[in-house]
């Protein structure tokens, strides 16, 4: 403890969200790195066994974004647990609509481009650079590093110079943002 301030490894789970309510990015990453092992292994007990990530990833996105809601009446890691199960239902359930081995009909293949296409590619590259404006440096870096260049989190974390956990949060975060603005 410093200054009467506890570090973030003896800082609660409250201590953290109230932090990062109040911009402290860091605490999110103290977070995630508390919680993320947890959040996998009991997405992994309800018998996913792969997209056991993207579920991680998407419960963090989540509750991030909905924390403002979370009334403290659980703890944080249950209320993880709850978003995460409710995901997997949703995986489960997009699974058995678009089965994985569905097949591609002969028709289903395109062939040519024509104008209306080339306005649509150009619009949709014109808002795509739109929205990256809008992002913090940081975030932009980290979205570009994993979605142009294809780099882990762990990667992209000694290309920033932060933590995996910052990287992750940083990236989820801006993918939320541009999603809110790509269809906004």
């Amino acid at each position: 403890m410093a200054d009467g301030v506890p570090t973030p490894s003896e800082a609660s789970d409250a201590d953290l969200v109230a932090r990062w309510q109040a911009g402290d990015e860091r605490a999110a990453s103290r977070l995630v790195e508390r919680h993320a092992d947890a959040v996998a292994r009991f997405v992994s007990s309800l018998g996913l066994r792969s997209g056991v990530e993207d579920v991680v990833q998407d419960t963090f996105v989540r509750a991030f974004g909905a924390l403002a809601s979370f009334r403290g009446e659980s703890s944080l890691r249950t209320w993880l647990f709850t978003i995460a199960r409710r995901l997997v239902s949703d995986v489960r359930r997009a699974r058995r609509r678009h089965p994985e081995d569905e097949e591609v009909r002969e028709g289903d293949a395109a062939t040519e481009y024509d104008a209306l296409d080339i306005v649509i590619a150009d619009e949709s590259h014109r808002r795509m650079r739109d929205a990256l404006a809008t992002l913090s440096p940081t975030q932009r870096e980290v979205f570009v590093l994993r979605v142009n260049e294809g780099l882990s989190y762990k990667e992209i974390a000694e290309v920033a110079g932060t933590t995996e956990g910052a990287a992750r949060v940083h990236y989820h975060n801006a993918l939320r943002q541009v999603k809110e603005r790509l269809h906004a």
